[in-house]
């Protein structure tokens, strides 16, 4: 077996930007279903797809065990390995309790995966020094690069700016997937983040506004859907074509409230049932399927996109 070592994960810390996709975990009657994974991996790398996020809050990553988990980004490894493509595959984790999620990480050291995406510990309510310290032992347990992520309205603990720049002089802490839902606290960090540390919006309502401030890219479960699309977005901005890049933001920015009208990832998951790439729309208690009117309400907007 063969580790990655921090020569081969400095290539991946440069591709910290465009789009990447949180993939959903596909399941049928309980368990993994390899197969629908295996054709969503193959139609996502025919997408702008800069990178794929494993077993994230989207991939349900807390109803895997370790075996599934791991499993799970074998497959995807090997179906990107198979396209040629240099794709990288970060593996979301989380936890509280930080020798656990540190002995997690050393678990993960021969899977085929690039770098992690690391939440911020849920519930406990750290202090700043608390999570300073919480991510520098992470940051010391592997040579792959990490990227925090923030979103205190599900952790319960906002990462505020002077911790997160602390931290982004680690060598392989490398960006943040920012969903603080702070607005004012979203653009400091932007213009004060540090050369190569990047900034990646996890807030699908609100992609538009964090690229023009000045964000790197997206991390998005909505580009699941339409992804061409969201990504072009971007593509247009750097490109100077604002008229664009606000034309195509204005004909899917109704898209994230339509696959977080209930809780995410039912509304994608049957999305992309009724596309045919996934076998079944299941998830795992305790989220549950889409209700019948959010289903009629997302076939409708399907249709409109097929004509």
């Amino acid at each position: 077996m063969m580790t990655h070592t921090h020569l081969q994960s400095t290539h991946t810390y440069l591709q910290l930007q465009g789009l990447w996709l949180p993939l959903i975990t596909p399941f049928a009657n309980g368990r993994l279903d390899e197969t629908s994974l295996r054709r969503l991996v193959k139609h996502y790398l025919t997408q702008p797809v800069d990178g794929f996020i494993m077993a994230a809050t989207t991939g349900e990553g807390l109803t895997l065990d370790e075996r599934e988990t791991e499993k799970l980004v074998r497959i995807t490894a090997d179906e990107v390995a198979q396209s040629g493509q240099a794709i990288p595959v970060y593996l979301g984790v989380s936890g509280s309790y930080t020798d656990r999620v540190v002995r997690y990480i050393k678990n993960t050291t021969y899977w085929p995966i690039d770098g992690y995406l690391i939440s911020c510990p849920y519930y406990t309510k750290p202090s700043q020094t608390g999570l300073v310290q919480h991510f520098t032992a992470l940051a010391a347990s592997t040579n792959r690069p990490i990227v925090i992520y923030n979103i205190p309205y599900r952790t319960g603990v906002n990462l505020a700016n002077e911790a997160m720049l602390q931290l982004a002089e680690l060598q392989n802490i490398i960006g943040v997937k920012d969903c603080c839902a702070i607005p004012e606290q979203s653009f400091e960090l932007m213009q004060n983040k540090p050369v190569g540390f990047q900034v990646m919006t996890g807030e699908d309502a609100f992609l538009y506004r964090a690229l023009t401030n000045g964000a790197d890219g997206g991390i998005l479960a909505s580009a699941h859907i339409l992804t061409g699309t969201i990504a072009n977005i971007r593509n247009k901005l750097a490109a100077g074509d604002l008229v664009g890049a606000k034309a195509d933001w204005a004909a899917l920015e109704h898209l994230p409230e339509l696959l977080f009208a209930e809780p995410s990832p039912s509304p994608i998951k049957h999305w992309l049932w009724r596309a045919g790439l996934i076998e079944s729309p299941e998830v795992r208690l305790p989220m549950v399927p889409v209700s019948a009117d959010l289903a009629k309400c997302i076939d409708e907007e399907m249709k409109r996109h097929s004509t």
